[in-house]
């Protein structure tokens, strides 16, 4: 019986490795350059953490993780996301107490069992950034402004950025009194789980995708109209600040993500070539987080980006680099192959692709199989050539065929290839 992957969970081929290596090389790149250092973080976490940093009323905590006992009893989760994660480390190793351990990046998979659809699957995988420990309206700016020339870099098309502010708890308080009291009039058009949500967490209703529920939100009071004097200074000088650097911007004040811990500015970079479902990368600011987890009381933003939703958006003619000289050995006769053997061994210790035939299959399969290879140059070694102590080198490209002597053959090898680089 064929056994076939889980649904959602998606195998990436050779062929698209190289597209995915690209982005996550302009990823590390760029962050590095706004002095971003990786984090790498466990896949399985206590299904505690995400429980209360996301918010327990939220769909991934209450339909999409993947939650398991282990054999102690202990509930784990595969991490449905990974800013709790990084803050998690963060507080546990106290790198609070290092000045130099502030800005964090981490590639990775995430697990959400969702209906797969185009660009979300039940393994995703995420570029994410967190700041901690700096509340600047600066700093906000700058990691939008990071994100935007990510996406720059990578060609993305038609990207358009919208931002909010989700305020304080001191501008909620009024905000979900209001928003409450709207919801009542209107609950018994709202879907199932909103009606539920409106009495434990409404402002998730922002985030349902059922249509009904769509455009009753588009009536309800929104926070930017109960903003306090100080998430209002704040929300101002972000607008500020990406105003200097050049960004356009839409505020979108029925914009929540589909986190709890955010609050103050959060931000969504969109794309109209992704359909319903349009954001290639968000974030926002999550001051209460840290303490939330049993940290200090430090500030925190940050952003995550769907590597999936990257690459369905990249340009198909979109090249990405191989070796620039990728040599193929093709040898005749058992001796022959023993002789050829040694070279590549010698060749690739030396960072030259090299790839060889172990069939014993006729030149013209061998040539075959080098052109598929992407092979730049052709090693010809046969019985005929190894008794006159030669090697006969083809370039690919222009088809000129020349004999290279065996004795030192290697390095004239590598200073012909290098020289073509």
């Amino acid at each position: 019986m064929l056994i076939t992957g889980i649904k959602g969970i998606n195998d990436i081929l050779p062929d698209d490795v190289g597209k995915w290596q690209w982005v996550e090389s302009v990823a590390r790149r760029i962050f590095s350059n706004f002095g971003f250092q990786e984090i790498r973080i466990p896949l399985l976490e206590k299904t505690e953490l995400f429980a209360r940093s996301i918010g327990e009323s939220t769909d991934i905590v209450e339909k999409e993780m993947y939650t398991f006992p282990d054999r102690n009893g202990q509930l784990l989760t595969l991490r449905p996301e990974a800013t709790a994660s990084v803050v998690r480390a963060f507080i546990q190793h106290r790198l609070h107490l290092n000045p130099t351990m502030r800005k964090f990046y981490t590639i990775g998979p995430m697990f959400r069992h969702e209906r797969p659809q185009k660009g979300r699957y039940r393994q995703f995988h995420q570029i994410n950034a967190e700041v901690f420990a700096m509340d600047d309206p600066m700093v906000d700016a700058e990691v939008i402004y990071m994100l935007l020339v990510f996406l720059e870099e990578l060609n993305i098309p038609d990207v358009t950025l919208h931002i909010n502010s989700m305020g304080c708890p001191d501008c909620r308080q009024p905000f979900r009194k209001s928003l409450t009291e709207y919801l009542g009039r209107v609950s018994d058009k709202l879907c199932s789980d909103c009606q539920r949500r409106r009495l434990t967490n409404p402002l998730r209703i922002f985030d349902c995708k059922v249509e009904p529920c769509k455009q009753l939100v588009r009536e309800a009071p929104v926070l930017l109209d109960y903003l306090c004097n100080d998430c209002l200074s704040n929300f101002e000088g972000v607008k500020e600040h990406l105003t200097s650097l050049g960004i356009g911007y839409t505020i979108d004040p029925h914009m929540v993500r589909g986190l709890d811990y955010y609050n103050r500015t959060t931000f969504e970079a969109l794309t109209p070539h992704l359909g319903a479902q349009n954001a290639v990368g968000g974030g926002g600011r999550y001051d209460g987080l840290m303490e939330t987890l049993g940290g200090p009381d430090l500030p925190a933003t940050g952003f995550a980006i769907g590597m999936e939703r990257l690459i369905l958006l990249l340009d198909e003619k979109i090249e990405i680099e191989k070796d620039s000289n990728r040599l193929f050995l093709a040898c005749l006769g058992n001796e022959c192959q023993k002789r050829g053997f040694q070279f590549a061994q010698q060749l690739r210790l030396r960072n030259i692709f090299v790839e060889m035939d172990y069939e014993s299959r006729s030149l013209k399969a061998q040539m075959r199989r080098a052109d598929k290879l992407g092979a730049t140059h052709v090693l010809i070694l046969g019985d005929d050539e190894l008794a006159k102590g030669v090697a006969t080198l083809r370039n690919m490209e222009t088809s000129v065929q020349e004999d290279i002597p065996l004795e030192g053959i290697v390095e004239e090898l590598l200073q012909r290839l290098r020289s073509a680089m």
